[in-house]
């Protein structure tokens, strides 16, 4: 086996503590050599063998450093990226991965000139509902599919404490950049770039400056309609997953257990790590015979978010092509940005 990846992350929020840290910490194709934290040294309490960066400039100046985690605000990702494969290091960048198309293409150009990696961290591809229904839809069990519907949603009135994700004006700001990453990257993880899509945003928070709710309609090929949606003030249970073919329809709610988990101190090498408990079945609906209606339970494949470190590993160490792609990347940020 290649040596372990030296890894650094610049930032310990709830980013770095929950989808990055434990990961790292536990994959043995990894090193976690150490986390920037300015001001309260928590990782060192979990990590004790980690060096404390006190900057940015400090992780990125550690010639063992091989991976840096770009974690940083939204907004400022596009700069960190710059900085560090400037300085030699590949990069895992946070979604979104930028606030334009334009700044898309200099990170991807910047990369293949300094000859580093730069792969862009999209977990929720590997969500036990989002696998589930990819399953189901791939095995052609629903016919032609009509129309496929994805949600985020959450009932949070107040502002958000990150100004970033609450101030008018900020790149990359704003639940479209924010949930809206996830539900693009899904659909285009299934279906590729659509011939054409629309965008409709609102704000319902009393004193927000940002849209705090998104739709998108997305059209493809052979008539799919493809739905997105997420709001901030939705207080019903909606389904996270809700698929209609030819041939039948599947719902699944959004249960995904693995951040609940993680948050909990729960660590990726613990066997309960992302099964779902019993009772959060997807529901497949089948016509058959007469149009009798054949309804079946669908338990939830085993979420696992390390998958992701897994194909950064293969990437830095064989070259390996990594599965967001350059272009998957363009086409998301480009309707965000719409």
């Amino acid at each position: 086996m290649a040596a372990p990846i030296v890894t650094g992350l610049m930032a310990y929020g709830m980013s770095g503590r929950i989808f990055h840290a434990p990961f790292i910490h536990t994959n043995p194709h990894f090193t976690l050599k150490g986390i920037v934290e300015r001001n309260e040294k928590k990782a060192a309490k979990l990590y004790p063998d980690i060096t404390e960066y006190n900057s940015i400039d400090e992780l990125l100046n550690d010639a063992e450093v091989e991976l840096v985690i770009v974690n940083t605000p939204s907004n400022l990702h596009f700069e960190h990226a710059l900085m560090a494969m400037r300085a030699g290091k590949h990069v895992l960048l946070e979604k979104p991965a930028a606030a334009t198309a334009e700044e898309v293409k200099t990170l991807f150009a910047t990369a293949r000139e300094l000859g580093r990696h730069l792969m862009v961290y999209q977990n929720r591809r590997y969500d036990s509902g989002f696998l589930s229904t990819k399953e189901i839809i791939e095995s052609g069990r629903l016919g032609q599919l009509i129309e496929v519907t994805f949600r985020m949603d959450r009932y949070k009135a107040a502002l958000g404490v990150k100004a970033f994700k609450e101030t008018k004006g900020v790149p990359a700001g704003g639940l479209v950049y924010d949930l809206g990453a996830h539900l693009i990257d899904n659909t285009i993880a299934l279906f590729g770039r659509p011939l054409s899509f629309h965008k409709t945003t609102g704000i319902y928070r009393e004193g927000s400056e940002v849209p705090d709710y998104f739709h998108y309609h997305l059209i493809y090929p052979n008539q799919l309609n493809v739905y997105l949606t997420s709001g901030l003030q939705i207080a019903g249970d909606t389904p996270g997953f809700w698929i209609n073919g030819t041939l039948g329809s599947f719902i699944k709610n959004r249960t995904d257990v693995q951040e609940a988990q993680l948050d909990k101190g729960m660590m990726p090498t613990d066997p309960a790590y992302g099964i779902e408990p019993a009772g959060n079945e997807g529901k497949l609906t089948l016509v058959g015979i007469d149009n009798e209606k054949i309804v079946e339970n669908v338990p939830s494949l085993k979420g696992d978010y390390n998958q992701i470190f897994e194909n950064v590993y293969h990437t830095v160490r064989e070259n390996a092509l990594y599965p967001i792609t350059e272009e998957h990347i363009a086409w998301q940020i480009e309707m965000l940005e719409a």
